[in-house]
């Protein structure tokens, strides 16, 4: 199978992401095209980092290259109309999050898929290796049908859209009840820097349920969790007959015989083996429940989450088959809205049914 060819539409630090799985990647994703509307010096020198030409424009990109298409990752004031002139070219669209910057911006999208615009959208962490294979024994019904999900891993629309997949919830309604407050800790590292001093900040943490009909989402995180070396990701997963950490799975194999069963990470390149350092595969009860589709090259965990977009962006493009529609991400936006009103007022909220979710479910 052949390189796809993608364009960029941004050069901010997501943006730099998708550049650095193609360069490390060149046997799936090449990357034909970076349009920014940087002054022309950073544009060359932008060109000149990842070997890519960079344009100025839509325009003059599609004059000089055929890409299978565009991954979006422009300022949330850009993304709609961006993401408009994408449609009216014709060019498939995956986009970064938030796929639109607030309720109207959904409306907007929502009327160019209806249109026939090809919209996908680049939601990389209900795709980490770990989560992946928690999804896989689920949908083998190891535990049951899982019916309470306790995630504390990402903020807002993140985190909810793992909640999500993890629940096996599509576009049906929910009760949001929701609480935030401040609590002190250490600060931790930025983006870009660590922390120069000890300092101790107010974190603001909200803590939510989602009550799906029967079943239930445990929203819990923290702003300072981010990054933090202190904070860890929790994650839980129960069904009647088992439940499923990122650590082990503990389920019935009768009505009285307990098992647990460890989900061990594997990685190339401990001790003796000279692969190259690069994550492997997870493993439970002897046999593989994931293995990484991009061995090699030594990638992070969301690097192989967001090659992961990559290739089922090709599959979209290709065959149709959607991975995270505008629909999931819509959703789980006004999920997230939801929440912050429910904090806010004190109150629980009642979701309405969207346009898109009409058109997704």
């Amino acid at each position: 199978m052949s390189s796809i060819p993608f364009a960029v539409i941004g050069s901010g630090w997501r943006a730099a992401f998708f550049l650095k799985i193609a360069s490390l990647l060149p046997g799936h994703f090449r990357a034909v095209g970076i349009v920014t509307g940087r002054p022309e010096a950073e544009r060359t020198a932008l060109a000149e980092r990842w070997s890519v030409p960079a344009f100025s424009s839509v325009e003059t990109l599609l004059e000089a290259t055929k890409p299978e298409f565009a991954v979006v990752s422009v300022r949330k004031d850009e993304i709609v109309a961006r993401i408009s002139e994408l449609a009216t070219c014709n060019l498939p669209v995956l986009a970064e999050t938030p796929v639109a910057p607030d309720h109207g911006g959904l409306l907007a999208i929502n009327a160019l898929v209806e249109a026939g615009a090809r919209i996908e959208v680049a939601e990389q962490y209900f795709l980490h290796p770990i989560i992946a294979a928690m999804r896989r024994l689920i949908d083998e019904g190891l535990i049951g049908t899982p019916n309470y999900a306790h995630v504390s891993l990402m903020q807002t629309y993140h985190g909810i859209s793992v909640m999500r997949k993890l629940l096996g919830i599509g576009f049906e309604n929910a009760t949001v009840t929701a609480n935030s407050f401040s609590l002190p800790v250490v600060k931790g590292p930025g983006r870009f820097d660590q922390p120069e001093r000890l300092e101790i900040i107010e974190a603001s943490q909200t803590i939510a349920t989602f009550d799906f009909d029967g079943k239930v989402g445990v929203y819990d995180f923290a702003d300072a969790q981010h990054r933090s070396r202190i904070r860890s990701p929790r994650l839980t997963v129960r069904g009647e007959r088992g439940e499923i950490t990122p650590e082990r799975t503990t389920y019935l194999i009768d009505e009285s015989t307990p098992v647990t069963v460890e989900l061990a990470r594997m990685d190339k390149g401990h001790f003796t083996n000279f692969e190259g350092y690069h994550h492997h595969a997870i493993m439970a009860g002897g046999r593989y429940i994931y293995e990484n589709p991009f061995p090699g090259p030594h990638l992070t965990d969301d690097e192989i989450a967001v090659a992961t977009c990559l290739a089922n962006m090709r599959a979209f493009v290709e065959d149709g088959l959607s991975s995270y529609s505008f629909a999931e991400a819509a959703q789980d936006c006004a999920l997230a809205a939801a929440m912050e009103k429910a904090a806010t007022r004190g109150r629980p909220m009642a979701t309405e049914t969207k346009p898109w979710q009409r058109s997704g479910s």
